[in-house]
This record gives structure tokens, C-alpha cells and sequence, in this order.
């Protein structure tokens, strides 16, 4: 038997409800649709955009050092880095744990790095070619390879002091490297492109970059030869006598172009952490001491120069001990007697040097320090220059008028020691120290040569001339007979400074031995100050720093050419 149809009114029911449902179905999809191309179009695009596109930093290649001859001290290379984009990761934890096993790092840096709300992440820098093959093998999305510069230093720890150290974005941190950032970083470039689904970049016209300018190189006075004897000697003479440290300055004496700045301990530009902060400072502008008897250089100059004094003068030293104000008492190393004026530069004399210096009025005496270049910056390029400590007159102890002509009271860097020393050299002039000889760019066009200012005349050919024969005999039979060198003649001055304790008294263990120097004379084509902090047992400026000036000069005479000098009897009968 057949069913009954239907009754129209539920058929209509039926047809009211589909209808009704398939509107509110295509409602939703409407209204989901114009919440995606309306009202969330931003977000998505947004999200989209952070998916497809990628952008990175392109550093700019840093500008090469190189040395007087052409010599490479500091360049970039070319290395690979592993960046990511954290919004394009999918699976953060396990790509972190990929990436790991990859490079070898950290685990839990690279995972919480990944987390990050951010487009550009770096997971590992710098990395060895065999890192980059593993990564690439990944194929994981958000996850790409660039190329950025890595400083070298090819030559070690040759002048690292002098030339600092950049820092792993290629910013200089100490050393020229800071001091000339600006002109060596150059200026970095990004690049801004697409990605598949598969995170490989596709190059095309969407492509945006900003191509880096790389900055311009450097050369310096500095010869990387005689750089390494000094450091070498220098080496040798804190070993032999234990020293904390030291420095050696060569320059010339009639440019002020420096030829060498050594200072130990060293240390590995390449790896400065491995260095303590204070091992990588440098001594040569930065140690402040008191320069002991080679301060009678300035006050020998200006008594010649006002003509209060003449070499062959004679004076009285006592015997061993002066007494000067109150309870303080001058002492010499040993006694002499009677010396001529020329005999007491010769052989050091406290006493005969505070004796004649006390006919200089205290003006005059700071006049002529202050017109060797004390108490104020050289001007060398190098960072962290000091200007040491000259007290003026009006500060003056009564015991100030014996002590300052000595080198006591008075606080100088070893770079103002060569200043010091040049003018003598050179007839009388105070040069500006320099070590940047030019700025050029990758092609060889100069930017900018040396700065230093011209020279200026400080003492008279005449004065200078008798000095120069002081310091002759200095070395011939006086204290600094170890800093003599078998056939050349050089002159130079030793001195021997107690260091301060903190309770302002000057320290019966600690010294600093230095000697100052110059050759050949009378034609002298190098200048040289070797200071060397707290030496033992033995801690005379004769005996410690005198031998080190002679070991340079030494293992560069063949390398200078240097030709063998008249013998110091014939400079010594020359009319004064």
C-alpha cells in the first residue's frame, strides 16, 4: 500500500529551514570575508609580508692598515653568519634544537633569540665554511646564511696596542681602530627581498638594496721590522730583570714620525678577551712617572741656553750627601767631589745639578718645561693620551727648586720623553709626535695626510751642540755606558725614578728605569726612550733600559744601513 503524501505545509517548513540555513551559512562566509579583506586586511598583510620578505643588514668592509713599507697590520675578510626571521619559524623548538647541532651553540641562547617578536635574529657569527654547509642542509624556513667582514690581524700581536682591536660588528673599540672608527667602519647597507615557501630568496624586481660604502684605509709611520726588534728587546729586558712592564718609543727625530711603539706584556688583537684590561693599554702616551734624571736634560738646556752655566765649570757635589731644606737631604749613587758642569750630566750628579739649577729662577725652569712639550698632550693620534702633571711656580715647595731639576715632583709619559729627546737631536726643535702618515681610499687616492703641526725652535744650535756632547760621554764612560753600540756613536741619559706609595712617600722597592737616546751621531737618523716599570732585583736606569737601547740598535743596523761613526774622542775635542 502506498504512504501518504506528504502534507504541503511541512514540505514548505522544510524548505524555509534549508533556505534560511543556506543563508546564514553564506552570511558567515560573507562576513568572514569582508572581516579578511576589510577589517583584518592590515594584520594579514602584515603577517603575510613578515612570511615573504626578508631584510638584513649589509656591514661595509673596514678599511686595511698597513705599515710604512706597504705592510698589511689589519684587514677584513669575507665570512659567513646564520641569521633567522623568528615570525617565519614555524616549529621554534625543534628548530632551535637543529640549529644548535648545527653551529655548536647554545641551545637555550638560540631558542629564546627565536622567540623573539622580532624579523632579524642572529643565531651564529662568523662560522667556519663546514657550519654554513650544515645549515643550508637543514632547508629550515625563516633560517638563511650572509656574508659580512671579519677583522684580521695577519701580523698578531705586532703593535696590537697601538692599533686596538674592532669589536664583531666591525666598531673599533681601543687602539687606532677607535680613534679613527669613523674614517675606517665606512657606512653599512641592507638588502630587502622575497622568500618561498621553502625560505630560499628570490633576487628580482621587488628586490631592494642599499649597497655598503666601505671605508677608507689607513697607512701608518710605523715599520713593521723595527716595530718587532723593539718589541722583542723589549721582551728580553722585562723577562731578564722581572719587570711589570715597559714600553719603547723610536721615532724620528726630525719629522716626529714614529717608527715603532712597543709595550709588553702583549697581547692577540685577534682574541683581546683572552687579555686582561690592563695588559692592553698603552703605556707609551698613557703611564704617568716621574722621569728621574732624565729630566737634567731640560734643566742642563736651560742653563746653557740663559748662559748661567758653562761645560767646563767647575762645582763642588759634596760627598755622597746635600743637605737642602730642612731634614732633606740630595744624594749621588756614589761621591764625586769636584765635577765640571759637563762631568755632572756625565755621571748623573744630584747635587751638582741642584746646585747650578738654583741660579734658575723658578719661571725660567718651568719656561723651558713647558717649551719641551710638559705638562700638556703631544698630539699623537693615539686614544687615552694624558698630559702629565707640571706644577706651576706658584705651587712650588721650598724643596721644589732641588727636586724639579732632578726629575722629581714633575709626572711625564714616555711619549713626551721623545719629544724631549728629538729636539736635542735635531738642533733645537720640539716636534708633534705622529703615527698616521695618510688616509687614502682602496684605489690609493690620498684623503688626508699626516696633521701634525710644524716644528718650532725651542733651544739654539749652540746649546743643543753642547748637550749633544754631554750625552756622547754619557755613554762613552759615564752611566749609560751599556747602551753603547760597538761602532756607531750614540748619545743618550739614563734615569732611575722611586715610584710613590699611597701614602705619598717615595717607595724604596719600586722603581722606574729608564734611558733616552739617539743616533748616530752627529748625523742622528732615530730617537729612542726605553722605560721599564718596577724592574728587580737590579732597577738603575744604566743597567735596566740602557741594554734594551742597545739590543735595538743592534738588531737594526744592518736593516738602517747605519754607517760607523767618528770616534767620541774626536767629537770631544770640537770647540764648545
Amino acid at each position: 500500500m502506498n504512504s501518504p503524501p506528504l502534507p504541503i505545509r511541512t514540505t514548505n517548513q522544510r524548505l524555509v529551514a534549508f533556505c534560511a540555513g543556506a543563508l546564514l551559512v553564506f552570511g558567515l562566509l560573507w562576513a568572514r570575508c569582508a572581516w579578511l579583506q576589510v577589517l583584518g586586511a592590515g594584520r594579514l598583510e602584515k603577517l603575510a609580508r613578515a612570511q615573504h620578505q626578508i631584510a638584513y643588514p649589509l656591514l661595509a668592509q673596514r678599511g686595511t692598515i698597513y705599515d710604512a713599507q706597504g705592510r698589511v697590520l689589519a684587514f677584513s675578510a669575507r665570512m659567513s653568519s646564520v641569521f633567522a626571521n623568528p615570525r617565519q619559524v614555524a616549529v621554534k623548538r625543534e628548530a632551535a634544537a637543529r640549529l644548535a647541532g648545527a653551529t655548536g651553540r647554545d641551545l637555550r641562547v638560540i631558542a629564546a633569540r627565536l622567540n623573539r617578536d622580532k624579523g632579524f635574529v642572529w643565531i651564529a657569527r662568523k662560522v667556519e665554511p663546514e657550519v654554513t654547509g650544515r645549515v643550508a642542509q637543514l632547508r629550515t624556513a625563516g633560517v638563511g646564511v650572509v656574508e659580512e667582514p671579519q677583522r684580521i690581524y695577519p701580523q698578531g700581536a705586532l703593535a696590537s696596542h697601538l692599533l686596538g682591536f674592532a669589536d664583531i660588528d666591525q666598531k673599533g673599540l681601543e687602539g687606532l681602530e677607535l680613534a679613527f672608527n669613523g674614517v675606517l667602519q665606512g657606512r653599512s647597507g641592507w638588502l630587502s627581498t622575497l622568500r618561498d615557501a621553502k625560505g630560499d630568496q628570490l633576487i628580482g624586481p621587488w628586490t631592494v638594496q642599499t649597497s655598503p660604502q666601505p671605508g677608507l684605509e689607513m697607512v701608518l709611520t710605523i715599520d713593521s721590522v723595527v716595530q718587532e726588534v723593539a718589541e722583542e728587546a723589549l721582551a728580553w729586558g722585562v723577562k731578564r730583570f722581572r719587570a711589570k712592564g715597559g714600553s719603547v718609543i723610536i721615532m724620528e727625530p726630525h719629522t716626529g714620525r714614529i717608527l715603532a711603539m712597543a709595550n709588553h706584556p702583549e697581547f692577540d688583537p685577534n682574541h683581546p678577551a683572552h687579555a686582561a684590561v690592563d695588559a692592553r693599554r698603552n703605556r707609551a702616551v698613557t703611564d704617568l712617572a716621574e722621569p728621574g734624571s732624565v729630566f737634567k736634560i731640560v734643566t742642563a738646556s736651560a742653563l746653557l741656553e740663559e748662559g748661567l752655566a758653562t761645560p767646563e765649570e767647575r762645582v763642588f757635589c759634596e760627598y755622597g750627601n746635600y743637605k737642602t731644606v730642612g731634614r732633606h737631604v740630595l744624594h749621588d749613587h756614589r761621591p764625586h767631589g769636584w765635577l765640571t758642569f759637563h762631568e755632572v750630566i756625565q755621571f748623573s750628579s744630584n747635587i751638582g745639578t741642584a746646585k747650578l739649577a738654583s741660579r734658575l729662577s723658578p719661571e725660567t725652569l718651568d719656561r723651558y718645561i713647558r717649551a719641551f712639550g710638559f705638562g700638556r698632550k703631544t698630539g699623537i693620534e693615539c686614544p687615552g693620551e694624558v698630559r702629565g702633571i707640571v706644577p706651576p711656580p706658584s705651587k712650588w715647595s721650598k724643596l721644589s727648586p732641588y727636586s724639579i731639576p732632578i726629575g722629581q715632583e714633575v709626572a711625564v709619559t714616555p711619549i713626551q720623553m721623545a719629544v724631549m729627546t728629538a729636539a736635542i737631536a735635531n738642533g733645537g726643535w720640539r716636534v708633534q709626535p705622529t703615527i698616521v702618515d695618510r688616509i687614502q681610499t682602496a684605489d690609493g687616492e690620498v684623503v688626508r695626510t699626516s696633521q701634525a703641526h710644524a716644528p718650532e725652535r725651542i733651544l739654539s744650535r749652540e746649546t743643543t751642540d753642547r748637550v749633544e756632547r754631554m750625552l756622547v760621554d754619557v755613554v762613552g764612560s759615564g752611566t749609560g755606558q751599556l747602551a753603547n753600540v760597538q761602532g756607531l756613536m750614540v748619545a743618550g741619559k739614563t734615569g732611575t725614578a722611586q715610584k710613590l706609595e699611597p701614602t705619598g712617600r717615595y717607595s724604596h722597592s719600586l722603581f722606574v728605569a729608564s734611558f733616552v737616546g739617539y743616533g748616530p751621531v752627529p748625523d742622528p737618523k732615530f730617537v729612542m726612550v726605553v722605560s721599564i716599570d718596577e724592574p728587580r732585583p737590579l732597577y738603575f736606569g744604566g743597567v735596566v733600559a740602557a741594554p734594551i737601547f742597545s739590543r735595538v740598535v743592534k738588531g737594526l743596523t744592518g736593516y738602517w744601513d747605519l754607517k760607523p761613526s767618528v770616534e767620541p774622542a774626536l767629537i770631544a775635542r770640537l770647540p764648545s
